[in-house]
């Protein structure tokens, strides 16, 4: 049993996500948008959202067929900025984490990118293809967010549950290769040894 956070700005389809692949009802923490939160929760680019999460997703997603047999745990974050305390608690134990970026919006992936840096978290970058917006390359994006070469990028559809599902998968085998680093010699310092 794994568990994956799944990160990214407000409105990247986080929720999508975790629902896409769920092999369970999601547990989601979805509330409508209200006139409260208009002056810090901008819908520029994403003027159709209506609704927001305000604490977080749960999804589960068992790959019986994987070369090894997993059980991912899925917890997807809330993407407002305000709501960085709680991922410190999302956090814990966990494998690694994906970043869920949102090119319309590339501004609002700065924070959970450098949360993961900071915190020691491996992670993965997964850049959702949105109808209509323009298709940036993943060298590209590395560039914008100066990630270095060790975090994959890697291009998907939240909508579609094999595209998340090789998401996930592509976390893994990070995380892994991540923790093999580390025995190696290079002690970790990851909130998952906390």
């Amino acid at each position: 049993m794994l568990k994956i956070v799944i990160a990214g700005g407000f409105g990247a389809g986080k929720t999508t996500a975790v629902g896409a692949v769920s092999e369970i009802t999601p547990l989601s923490t979805e509330e409508y948008l209200t006139e409260a939160s208009a002056d810090v929760d901008s819908l520029a680019g994403i003027e159709a959202k209506q609704t927001t999460t305000v604490a977080f997703d749960f999804g589960r997603l068992s790959l019986p067929d994987a070369p090894v047999p997993l059980e991912l745990f899925l917890f997807g974050t809330p993407g407002q900025d305000r709501f960085v305390d709680l991922w410190y608690d999302l956090s814990l134990g966990a494998v690694g984490a994906v970043v869920l970026v949102d090119t319309r919006r590339l501004e609002s992936s700065f924070t959970p990118v450098n949360f993961f840096e900071d915190v020691g978290l491996p992670f993965i970058v997964a850049l959702n293809q949105f109808d209509g917006a323009h298709r940036h390359h993943p060298e590209q994006v590395r560039t914008a967010l100066e990630l270095p070469a060790s975090v994959p990028v890697v291009t998907c559809d939240a909508r579609d549950p094999n595209h998340v599902a090789g998401v996930l998968l592509a976390l893994v085998g990070h995380a892994m290769n991540n923790a093999f680093t580390n025995r190696a010699g290079h002690a970790p310092t990851t909130l998952q040894d906390a």
